[in-house]
């Protein structure tokens, strides 16, 4: 299967929380996209593996990706080494996407960064024929890099290359954020509190995209950091608003 856009999250809901409304544009306007989740997200607070699990499905109903795998790797302790690597680039070149948004190069969890530089450094060398790989049905397949990779933004805010508006999408965002009943504010549950537990942060995530539509004089915006110069073919394809 071929996808436009490949999103990875290093956890199950930092898709959600940094790129869901890009995502539901995109399939607005009639791309294929896809969700890889790098790891369970076993070491949360609150939850478990089998939760975050049905969490991801349930999520990935609601936004309505064509797919969504998790490549199993151990939350907090995988590294950016060839073993790591080569698992990333098998997925990369069986769905040859245009596009790739990955995690925020440096975030409050250092598993973002780490997972950004892994993904990065994966899309690059995917693009080397000289690399072999085999796909799940024995395959040899073909070399193949993205045209682009883009960060999202998470936590810590990093002033964005561009911002994508996703007004018409901010409530199904929400809403499949929200599917994640273990992680965040939830009055039926007894988990212990985290910082992304409270009422106040989901605020926080409305808050950042009016934030960042305002720069573009729009409700809602998710921002994105570019690893390459973009280019446009008129500037008809710009948004247009006062300063």
């Amino acid at each position: 299967m071929h996808l436009d856009i490949l999103a990875f999250g290093v956890h199950p809901d930092d898709v959600e929380l940094g790129c869901g409304g890009t995502i539901l544009a995109a399939l607005a306007e009639g791309k294929k996209v896809g969700i890889i989740d790098l790891t369970r997200g076993e070491l949360g607070t609150r939850g478990t593996a089998e939760t975050r699990d049905a969490e991801a499905a349930e999520a990935a109903r609601t936004l309505g990706v064509q797919h969504r795998e998790n490549l199993r790797m151990a939350d907090g302790f995988f590294q950016n080494d060839e073993t790591h690597q080569r698992k990333v680039i098998e997925v990369i070149r069986r769905f040859t996407p245009n596009i790739i948004l990955i995690n925020a190069p440096e975030d409050r969890h250092p598993d973002h960064g780490r997972s950004a530089k892994l993904v990065s450094d994966a899309a690059f060398l995917s693009g080397l024929r000289k690399i072999e790989t085999i796909d799940h049905e024995g395959t040899s397949q073909a070399a193949w890099r993205p045209s682009y990779v883009f960060h999202y933004i998470q936590d810590r805010f990093i002033q964005p290359s561009f911002v994508v508006d996703i007004s018409a999408h901010i409530e199904k965002k929400m809403e499949a954020v929200q599917a994640y009943g273990t992680q965040f504010h939830n009055t039926g549950l007894s988990e212990p509190q985290t910082y992304i537990s409270s009422p106040q942060f989901l605020d926080t995530v409305r808050g950042r995209a009016m934030m960042l539509g305002k720069r573009i004089g729009v409700n809602y915006a998710e921002g994105y950091i570019t690893e390459k110069i973009i280019g446009i073919s008129s500037f008809d394809a710009i948004i247009q608003h006062s300063t």
